[in-house]
């Protein structure tokens, strides 16, 4: 019988550790998703000549461009490593972020700065009117569920968003390189999304298998630990301590400005590399140098002795974002060192609180650069958060 809508009740998704690995321990399902939209455009060039009014031909020169954008609930930093970013925690085997300084800090972009085929992503959809995540428990996928994939694809840009009366929110572009769909997810079925990057042809005979849907995923190959449903505003601090020197108003302790929102955004945009003979890029590679920022509104409090000359004098400074779960433990904690200040702006008008935004900005260093760049430690996994 056909159906005749889908709804989020039925899907899930789904993410790799790299794009040439099929097994069910290589899958994570991603928690508390909110969104998920893809697509892809061809882009062709006409070919006309004289003699005929219409074209003759319309002709493929560049590779499709495949997107994908999704966003979640901030949680303990468990999606974050299944996507490929370093989460720090010592003596952590499980974490994909790539190498790190050997005490468990890295930068927390360091997986993705280095060359790879990229990840597979799956969208599975179960039977109308059923649960994805409560049809799959211990229950093996079939006939009955079907897979959008999408292959070979790099983070584009990721950014965290905090502000008052909302829950904490990420948001993730994604760029990839081919898209397919299985009509069955049953075990062998799901043809692999992704392509052979050095000779551009796809992996047909590659054959995926998912891991069972669950109410709260776990690091791979485990059953979970109970993770938080959500982190709320009230729980989230900034600590701006170290830039104070940074500004004309008061931006920490308890006489400084009423925060009202914070967002962190790390861009990654990359540049494919083609070559004759492919239709397909052989890599995607970033594009250097990358600067993160942190956007931070306030209700104007009190001001501080400053002036513009020893900001431009001020040296660089750290900032931290701590967000606790509902017993008060640090869940997630965001770290960005090297920062500087770019703009500051006020804003008073009659009937509003007079408001300031300020804007910083850092440069992302290499792996093994601890004094520049984004740093992430969550809880997932671990009882405390390594800061």
């Amino acid at each position: 019988m056909a159906r005749n809508r889908v709804i989020y009740q039925s899907e899930g998704l789904y993410v790799s550790k790299d794009a040439s690995l099929t097994g069910a321990i290589d899958h994570d399902q991603l928690n508390r998703v909110q969104s998920a939209n893809y697509s892809f455009t061809i882009n062709r060039q006409d070919v006309n000549q004289f003699g005929d009014l219409a074209r003759i031909d319309s002709l493929v020169l560049e590779p499709p461009t495949v997107s994908l954008d999704f966003s979640y609930y901030l949680t303990d930093g468990f999606n974050e490593r299944a996507l490929g970013f370093f989460v720090e925690t010592t003596g952590d085997a499980m974490n994909r972020g790539g190498a790190g300084t050997g005490n468990g800090e890295a930068n927390f972009a360091s997986g993705h700065l280095t060359s790879s085929s990229g990840v597979n992503f799956y969208i599975l959809t179960s039977p109308d009117g059923v649960d994805l995540n409560q049809a799959g428990t211990g229950v093996a996928l079939d006939s009955a569920d079907h897979t959008i994939g999408i292959g070979n694809c790099y983070v584009s840009d990721y950014s965290v968003e905090l502000a008052v009366g909302s829950l904490a929110t990420v948001n993730l572009t994604v760029e990839g390189a081919n898209m397919n769909s299985t009509l069955s997810a049953a075990s062998g079925a799901i043809v692999s999304p992704a392509i052979n990057q050095e000779s551009g042809t796809p992996w047909t005979t590659n054959k995926v298998g998912l891991p069972n849907p669950t109410k709260d995923g776990g690091i791979t190959g485990g059953t979970g630990e109970a993770p938080i449903t959500a982190l709320r505003p009230g729980d989230v601090t900034l600590d701006l301590g170290d830039l104070a020197g940074s500004s004309l108003v008061n931006i920490s302790g308890a006489d400084g400005a009423h925060i009202q929102s914070a967002s962190i955004s790390l861009p990654l945009s990359r540049s494919p590399i083609d070559r004759l003979g492919s239709r397909f890029p052989f890599a995607r590679e970033v594009d250097f140098p990358v600067s993160a920022t942190l956007n931070v509104s306030a209700v104007l409090a009190n001001a501080q002795a400053a002036d513009l000359a020893s900001i431009l004098n001020s040296g660089v400074s750290t900032a931290s974002i701590t967000v606790k779960d509902s017993n008060g433990v640090p869940a997630a904690v965001y770290s960005m060192k090297g920062l500087k200040i770019d703009s500051q702006s006020f804003s008073s008008s009659i009937g509003s609180n007079k408001t300031v935004d300020m804007t910083f900005s850092t440069q992302i260093g290499g792996p093994n650069d601890i004094l520049n760049g984004v740093f992430m430690s969550g809880s997932n996994g671990k009882n405390k958060v390594f800061i």
